[in-house]
């Protein structure tokens, strides 16, 4: 049974990367070599800053060493498909929104195994669960590169079939990133409501103060209004679906006995309680001037 809630998550999660691939383009990875300097500074902020700053969460807060670890795993997580909507809500830059999901999305089987190992052995230690880096490598390819690749791939080839699909598909995946956030909560939800207080407040502070510093490195970089909305976005709205599979998998466990999954599911709602403020007071800021600082200095 636990195998078969496994094999679903993974599939679903597969189908969330899926309907954000089926949106792109190939120049959306152009834009990586097209902008630079922008790019630098957004893989800075999500890339370095986020799981540091995680980091220092966990330890300003207390975290017991196994939801320390859980929020590490989704410091690594690429932004997901919610970013790109809250970005589009919030009139920012939904072009470097979308290329910086799917660069970091497409790269995650590589980064994202290597440092979960990395960050369960420091806060477990001889308690963290032995994985093969493979396997979960290999997973991670499953269900984020190769989706996103796939739809790439058809968007490029058989761009009516994308058309045909790209809607459904985009609300399969809402459906299903809710279904796994309240699975995973609901499964544990004794469990989470007596951690509550211990992590709550960090899982508060997190978003908050990395939506904050998104936006303040990226205006110290020069990068225009709507970039650093959209940096303050990518680096403050984890893809939480994908760590809870993550969790799963390396628990082979399913949603309702891995603790390494709490974090994310918990996360994956306090991050609205900053992103939703954030799309109101921001909407209109940078709409003045939206040929500004990076951009300027990316085209020289």
């Amino acid at each position: 049974m636990e195998s078969a809630i496994t094999f679903a998550l993974l599939v679903a999660q597969g189908i969330i990367m899926f309907s954000l691939g089926i949106g792109l383009e190939v120049k959306d990875f152009k834009r990586v070599i097209e902008r630079p300097y922008v790019f630098f500074v957004a893989m800075l902020s999500q890339v370095v800053l986020l799981p540091i700053l995680a980091f220092g969460t966990a330890y300003l807060f207390d975290f017991p060493p196994v939801f320390a670890a859980g929020l590490m795993l989704l410091s690594f997580c690429p932004g997901g498909v919610t970013s790109n909507i809250i970005s589009k809500l919030s009139k920012a830059d939904v072009a470097l929104s979308v290329s910086l999901t799917a660069v970091v999305s497409v790269l995650a089987f590589m980064t994202v195994p290597v440092l979960v190992a990395m960050s369960m052995k420091h806060f477990l230690g001889e308690e963290a669960v032995t994985f093969s880096l493979f396997d979960l490598a290999f997973v991670t390819f499953l269900i984020t590169t190769t989706p996103v690749l796939l739809g790439v791939l058809i968007r490029h080839f058989k761009e009516n079939i994308a058309n045909a699909i790209q809607g459904g598909l985009e609300k399969t995946a809402i459906i299903l990133w809710v279904i796994i956030v309240v699975l995973a909560i609901a499964n544990s939800f004794e469990r989470l409501v007596d951690s509550f207080a211990v992590i709550g407040g960090g899982l508060l502070f997190l978003p908050f103060i990395m939506m904050v510093i998104g936006i303040v490195v990226s205006r110290l970089f020069a990068l225009n209004k709507k970039e650093s909305k959209t940096l303050g976005i990518e680096t403050s709205i984890q893809n939480g679906p994908l760590a809870i599979a993550i969790a799963a998998t390396i628990n082979d466990a399913d949603l309702a006995i891995t603790e390494l999954a709490l974090p994310a599911a918990v996360y994956s709602i306090t991050m609205y309680f900053v992103a939703l403020p954030f799309i109101f007071i921001f909407r209109n800021w940078g709409e003045e001037n939206n040929v500004t600082g990076a951009s300027a200095v990316a085209s020289k």
